[in-house]
C-alpha cells in the first residue's frame, strides 16, 4: 500500500515540476515576443512629454495620504504639483534602488543553477528588464530637476545582506521581491484605472512597468508555490517569521511619503497624522501586499506567532469569506 501511495506521489510531483517548467518557459517567450526599451518606447524629446513642475496633473491623488490633507488642498496650485512630482521622483529613485538589489540577487541566484536550467534564461531575461526599468526611472529624475537620495542610509545598508539571501535562503529573497513589487504594482495599476489625468511621461512609464512586472511576479509566487513546500521546519519557520517584518517596512517605504519629504514642504508626521485618518492610509498599505498575505497563508506560513507578526506591522486582514451562491428560486 505504502509502495502505490510513494509511486503515486512521484508521478504527482513529476507533474508538478513539469507544470512549473512549463510556466518558467511560457514567461521567458513572453519576455522575448513582448519587451520594452528604456530609450526607443518612451519618446522623452516630445514637447507633450516635457516636465513641467507647475503642471496640475503631477498634483496628487485622491486617495494620497498627503492630498487628503486641508494643509494641501489649500495650496496655490503650482506648489500642489510641485509636491506631487516630488513624490513620483522619489518613488521613482527608490525604484532604482531596489531594482539594483534586485538584479544583484538575480544573477546571484542564477551562478546556483544547474546547466539546462530552465530558470537561468528567465532570469536574465527578468534582469534585463529590471535594467530598463532602472533606465526609465533615473532618466526621469535626471530630467525632474530634482536630487532625491531615496532609500535612508540604514535601508541602503541592509540591502547589501539582502543580495546575500538569493544565494543561501532563496525563498526569503523572493519574499522580498514580492515586498517590493506587489505594492508599486497594486498602486500604479490603481492610478491607471483611476480616471485621474496622469501626465503622458508617468503613463506611459507605469504602463511599460506593470506589463512587465507581470511576468516577474507570476515567476515569484509560482517559484515561491514551487519551493517552500520543500523547506525543512526550521528554515520554513524562519520564512514564516522574518516575512511579516520584511514586507512591513518594505511597503511603508515604497508607499507613504518620508519625513523628509514632508519636512522641506512645511509638514511633519505629527501634523499629518493629526489632518488624516490614518486607518484609511494603513489599509491602503494592508490592500498593496493582500497577494502576498494570501500566498503566504496558501503556503501555510501564517501559524498564530506569525499572525500577531502580521498585525504587528500593521499588514494583516483577515479574509473575506466567499459569499454563499444566491438560493435558486
Amino acid at each position: 500500500m505504502s509502495l502505490v501511495l510513494d509511486e503515486e506521489q512521484v508521478a504527482a510531483d513529476a507533474t508538478a515540476d513539469d507544470t512549473y517548467r512549463g510556466l518558467i518557459e511560457r514567461l521567458s517567450r513572453q519576455s522575448v515576443d513582448k519587451h520594452f526599451d528604456a530609450y526607443a518606447d518612451v519618446a522623452w524629446d516630445d514637447p507633450a512629454m516635457q516636465i513641467d513642475p507647475a503642471d496640475p496633473r503631477w498634483e496628487l491623488w485622491d486617495d494620497d495620504p498627503v492630498g487628503k490633507t486641508q494643509w494641501y488642498k489649500s495650496l496655490p496650485q503650482p506648489q500642489r504639483a510641485h509636491i506631487g512630482l516630488h513624490r513620483v521622483v522619489t518613488a521613482m529613485k527608490i525604484g532604482v534602488q531596489f531594482e539594483s538589489v534586485l538584479k544583484r540577487g538575480l544573477l546571484d541566484y542564477a551562478t546556483t543553477l544547474p546547466n539546462n536550467s530552465p530558470e537561468f534564461r528567465y532570469l536574465y531575461h527578468e534582469v534585463i528588464e529590471e535594467a530598463q526599468h532602472s533606465l526609465m526611472f533615473q532618466e526621469f529624475v535626471n530630467r525632474s530637476g530634482f536630487d532625491p537620495p531615496g532609500l535612508p542610509w540604514d535601508m541602503r545598508l541592509g540591502a547589501r545582506f539582502v543580495v546575500h539571501l538569493a544565494r543561501w535562503f532563496p525563498p526569503l529573497f523572493f519574499m522580498f521581491v514580492l515586498g517590493g513589487e506587489d505594492p508599486i504594482d497594486y498602486t500604479q495599476r490603481r492610478a491607471l484605472r483611476s480616471g485621474h489625468e496622469n501626465h503622458p511621461l508617468l503613463e506611459r512609464i507605469m504602463r511599460i512597468h506593470v506589463t512587465e512586472e507581470a511576468r516577474h511576479l507570476s515567476f515569484a509566487r509560482h517559484y515561491l508555490r514551487h519551493e517552500v513546500p520543500k523547506l525543512g521546519r526550521v528554515r520554513r519557520a524562519i520564512l514564516a517569521l522574518a516575512t511579516p517584518r520584511l514586507l512591513g517596512e518594505m511597503a511603508q517605504q515604497m508607499l507613504l511619503p518620508s519625513a523628509d519629504l514632508l519636512k522641506e514642504h512645511g509638514m511633519t508626521k505629527r501634523r499629518l497624522n493629526e489632518e488624516v485618518a490614518m486607518d484609511e492610509a494603513q489599509q491602503f498599505v494592508k490592500d498593496s501586499v493582500g497577494k502576498v498575505r494570501r500566498l503566504c497563508v496558501e503556503l501555510g506560513l501564517v501559524g498564530p506567532v506569525a499572525k500577531r507578526l502580521w498585525k504587528g506591522v500593521g499588514l494583516w486582514d483577515e479574509p473575506v469569506a466567499p459569499k454563499a451562491p444566491a438560493a435558486a428560486a
